[in-house]
């Protein structure tokens, strides 16, 4: 398998990206590049609609070629480009130079869910500030580039500072943390694609001075995209964990996350249940709003280990909105969580 993927990056190698006349892997445009059962599949993400079309007459004869490697059976390529683009992705006051500062992290693990608003970010700041609260060492990257919320959650202050390659994260609660929302102003949309994503991403994870950390939580967008398949590619993630809420709905997609980090080989350990319960505020009756469950017996089914599950609780919501996640209270769930993932030798 590594033999057929260094001939198909030699191939890819000798053909152009319209824009720039560098090679498609020097350019960036090769996405999400994997073999699956002898067959070769990528994207080819270019800066415009334009350089796709330009690309076109290439694709014959590109996937000719890449049929013709002994052991490969067919090649699928998707082609993409930007429908619209405000802006390229802000200077983040680093050079785009191929260096990892990242080389310090003992552990990157990535925070996931397969939908949006089961409390992920929630979970991400909590478990973070929990950690370090145990004497770990914890960065915190915020990689939910559409949506970034971990500014307002952890109250980071300020912006990174940076000089030509460097860029110093933010501290907040004892984490590390850094976040596209530090780089745009409040309420702006990040209108990007493909290659700027993926340049916004390398320079968050492979340009910041992380220094010495025991573990880097990155905080996933939801879904199974192009920046789950970049920060797979890119950040060598020792781990995920899924985050979802019991209904079927929300399991639903969790199954969706999980085979997706199954295909590029990352390993799922553990699913947290978020929203399991609520205690009603004036009578004491306990709900399971979003059914009962779910997520222990899903994990119980996949032999996945399950860290917990986490109430529908006001005391959290208004935390996170203040800029103090809950658990630098002390709050016992997450403390819980997090010396259980210090038992277990993962932090």
């Amino acid at each position: 398998m590594t033999d057929i993927i260094t001939k198909v990056n030699k191939i890819l190698a000798k053909y152009p990206d319209p824009e720039s006349g560098k090679s498609i892997i020097d350019a960036g445009c090769v996405m999400a590049l994997r073999l699956d059962d002898s067959v070769i599949k990528f994207v080819l993400e270019f800066a415009s609609a334009k350089d796709a079309e330009d690309f076109d007459p290439l694709r014959i004869q590109l996937t000719n070629e890449l049929n013709a490697i002994h052991g490969v059976t067919d090649t699928q390529i998707v082609s993409s480009a930007p429908t619209a683009s405000k802006a390229p992705p802000p200077d983040l006051g680093a050079k785009p130079e191929r260096i990892s500062r990242a080389g310090g992290i003992k552990r990157i693990y990535a925070i996931a869910s397969g939908k949006g608003g089961v409390g992920k970010s929630t979970v991400t700041s909590n478990l973070a500030v929990a950690l370090a609260a145990q004497g770990k060492k914890i960065g915190l990257l915020d990689a939910d580039l559409y949506g970034p919320s971990q500014v307002m959650m952890m109250g980071a202050e300020g912006k990174p500072s940076g000089t030509n390659n460097h860029i110093i994260p933010t501290e907040a609660h004892n984490v590390k943390m850094i976040s596209i929302g530090q780089m745009i102003n409040e309420g702006e949309a990040v209108v990007w694609r493909g290659p700027m994503l993926a340049k916004a991403l390398d320079q968050l994870l492979n340009q910041v001075e992380w220094g010495e950390l025991d573990a880097l939580l990155i905080d996933m967008p939801p879904g199974t995209g192009d920046v789950q398949l970049s920060l797979a590619q890119k950040a060598k993630l020792s781990g995920a964990f899924i985050v979802t809420t019991p209904q079927d709905i929300a399991l639903l997609d969790a199954r969706r996350a999980i085979d997706m980090f199954d295909k590029l080989k990352v390993p799922v350990l553990g699913m947290i249940e978020n929203m399991a319960t609520h205690i009603c505020s004036n009578c004491g009756q306990e709900d399971h709003i979003f059914g009962e469950g779910g997520a222990s017996v899903e994990a119980q089914n996949r032999g996945i280990p399950f860290l917990g599950s986490l109430p529908l609780s006001k005391d959290v919501r208004m935390a996170g909105d203040s800029g103090k996640p809950i658990a630098v209270s002390g709050n016992g769930l997450f403390s819980d969580m997090a010396a259980r993932l210090i038992a277990g030798k993962l932090v």
